[in-house]
């Protein structure tokens, strides 16, 4: 049997990256991967999906070339290479985390792990055969999958998730995306771009209900400008998927209405894996389909540990990489900070972008916050202005007696590269004033975050 100081289960950003650090800790590390190295984010989350994005937003600036001065005779898109393109970078990355693991001397186990009492895995591979491994920490790290609604039952044809919106043979002349998170929006931003017809059904009263209401508002607003039909307040009862054109019954306020559609997409969550992977043999303890841990990602079966998605928290892959470092940090005996998950940033990248991290609005408020509020519109920023991007804003949060940086909301494009001033702020627990005299260079869309603040406390120039 061979023996390890950790094994990791599952390779995703959670999982990779806490090898990685185990195997600079000095302990001696294994990583267990059924499928691709990288796991979802990498091979079917993350990565592809932004590549994707991105020949939608090049093939807009083509569609739009005249609004800066150029002409494009019958700008057009090769659909399949699209979708090649994004399957190469994807395939690229993960062959990057490949030769991470060569790099830090991790050894890569392939096949299906089930973890065992006594700290052992076996790991059954292609061909059937079972190899049992034993390690003195076992960290968890399997991921989640597109969940399913009873009246949305995926076939991977007709009715489909995630994976399958990233690999379709033929572009669909209509789509309806149920779920308006980040997920459903991008994918609604992407396929309206290549000019698919896109409708989106939202269960809760507006798009990307997680965000700031104002948010929202603008999101919706730009979405409908494009072209995309939204119907929020509503839900998908049935799919009738017996003829070539599908028929979804829509249940809203006003009563039910019948989409005709080419292809669903169902865009409703997650689903943690912790299924089928031995943790009733261990006796390890699950809640609401997350594995119970404590903030060193412990479970409740002495060495065992689980991280990322398939415990409490945001399931976001860079959440995932935090915890796994802390995780194994901590199995060390070195002293980390836990982490702080109300300064998680979070980001959406459609067209304009959205990225947010601390209280809403409506969260400040509701927990009794009094608040001074400050908002920039890209409409006045110069950079903005010259880049034809001129939709959006950054919208800052305060507690009016302290100074307390409670949160920062952003539309706007490239705001998901700009929201990492606010967390770092939030982080060091900087103060209004201090950003505010902090130079940021001209012109550039990050003035913005400045100017939101400066107006927080009526010392706006620019608006």
């Amino acid at each position: 049997m061979s023996k390890y100081d950790i094994i990791v289960l599952g390779s995703g950003p959670g999982g990779y990256v806490a090898a990685i650090r185990a195997s600079q800790l000095g302990f001696k590390t294994a990583i267990i991967e059924k499928e691709n190295l990288g796991g979802i984010c990498l091979n079917w989350g993350c990565i592809p999906t932004k590549a994707l994005l991105k020949s939608a937003e090049v093939f807009n600036y083509l569609k739009h070339a005249e609004d800066y001065g150029l002409k494009v005779e019958k700008a057009d898109k090769d659909f399949d290479a699209v979708i090649k393109r994004s399957r190469g970078v994807a395939h690229n990355m993960s062959n990057g985390v490949q030769f991470l693991m060569k790099k830090n001397k991790i050894d890569v186990i392939l096949g299906k792990g089930t973890l065992k009492k006594g700290k052992k895995i076996t790991v059954e591979d292609e061909k059937g055969k079972t190899t049992e491994y034993q390690a003195d920490h076992i960290i968890i790290a399997t991921g989640a999958r597109s969940r399913e609604l009873p009246s949305l039952k995926q076939d991977g044809k007709k009715i489909i998730g995630y994976r399958q919106a990233l690999t379709l043979e033929k572009l669909p002349k209509r789509m309806l995306i149920v779920g308006s998170g980040a997920i459903g929006s991008e994918f609604a931003h992407f396929y309206n771009a290549m000019g698919t017809e896109v409708t989106i059904v939202e269960f809760q009263p507006r798009l990307v209900p997680v965000e700031d209401e104002e948010v929202s508002k603008a999101f919706e607003r730009s979405t409908k400008k494009a072209g995309i039909k939204v119907m929020t307040n509503a839900s998908v009862e049935s799919v009738d998927t017996s003829a070539n054109v599908l028929k979804a019954k829509v249940k809203t306020k006003k009563g039910e209405e019948i989409i005709e559609t080419d292809i669903v997409l169902s865009a409703v969550g997650i689903k943690s894996n912790i299924e089928n992977i031995g943790l009733e043999e261990v006796g390890i303890k699950t809640d609401k389909d997350k594995i119970q841990v404590n903030e060193w990602y412990q479970t409740t079966v002495p060495g065992y540990y689980a991280i990322g998605d398939v415990v409490p928290g945001q399931a976001l892959a860079h959440v995932a990489s935090a915890e796994g470092i802390l995780c194994v940090e901590k199995i060390k005996g070195m002293n980390p900070q836990a982490l702080d998950y109300t300064n998680i940033p979070g980001c959406t990248y459609t067209t304009p972008e959205i990225a947010s991290v601390g209280m809403t609005e409506q969260q400040a408020k509701e927990a009794g916050y009094e608040i001074k509020v400050g908002k920039f519109p890209f409409s006045a920023s110069g950079k903005a202005n010259a880049s034809g991007a001129k939709d959006g804003f950054v919208k800052t949060i305060f507690d009016a007696k302290y100074g307390e940086w409670l949160g920062c909301h952003m539309i706007g494009a490239g705001v998901t590269d700009m929201i990492a001033e606010a967390v770092v702020g939030r982080k060091l627990e900087t103060t209004a004033q201090e950003i505010m005299k902090a130079v940021h260079p001209h012109p550039t869309m990050s003035e913005a975050v400045k100017e939101s603040v400066a107006d927080a406390y009526g010392e706006a120039v620019d608006i």
